[in-house]
């Protein structure tokens, strides 16, 4: 009777052992991890994602003046305008992802060629009040009273819109929004060298 208890004893032993190794085994082993195959079409899921990416934000303060004249000082004294105004413009440039294309997209074992456009305009917006000065003719005072902020608004929009459109503004926002695009790929496609050129 005692030595069945003990092969009994013994049995269970071992059987808590082997069920012990085996949890750890299984425990700490790797997991399998099934890794994405990185085509084309994942590259232009993770870039059309991001739609419009905005690179460089510029604020452009600068005053304008708008004047409105006949030629002549006497007509300008009556119906003549002049609009001094000045406020702060913000303008946006980046780059358009949703015109990258497949062909744009070259995979050759370990590296990743993406063509993409270079920067563009993204908006311009006015970030906080204007401050706005209207001289006119005393007949244009009564009879077509306007206070000029549309006007003005509209040329501090054009001014900055027109200088953010300078070779070395928009060759900034290119410059970053490849290194930007680099990094993004780097985490679709880890391990594969990302060469990001513009058209």
């Amino acid at each position: 009777m005692k030595i069945w208890k003990i092969y009994a004893f013994i049995f269970g032993f071992i059987l808590v052992l082997a069920v012990g190794f085996f949890l750890g085994w299984r425990l700490t082993q790797p997991q399998f991890v099934a890794k994405r195959e990185v085509n084309a079409q994942v590259i232009l899921t993770a870039l059309r994602d991001r739609g419009f990416l905005v690179t460089q934000t510029y604020v452009f303060d600068q005053p304008v003046t708008i004047k409105k004249t006949s030629g002549s000082a006497f007509k300008d004294f009556f119906f003549g305008q002049t609009i001094t105004a000045r406020g702060a413009m913000e303008v946006n440039l980046g780059i358009d992802l949703a015109k990258v294309s497949e062909q744009d997209v070259v995979i050759e074992d370990q590296k990743i060629t993406v063509t993409v456009p270079t920067s563009s305009l993204f908006n311009v917006r006015l970030v906080g009040p204007i401050d706005v000065r209207n001289d006119q003719g005393i007949l244009k005072r009564v009879l077509q009273n306007e206070d000029g902020y549309n006007e003005a608004l509209a040329e501090l929009s054009r001014i900055a819109e027109e200088t953010a459109n300078k070779p070395e503004f928009l060759d900034r926002a290119t410059l970053r929004a490849k290194d930007d695009i680099a990094r993004l790929l780097g985490y679709v496609a880890e391990g594969k060298t990302i060469e990001v050129i513009t058209q």
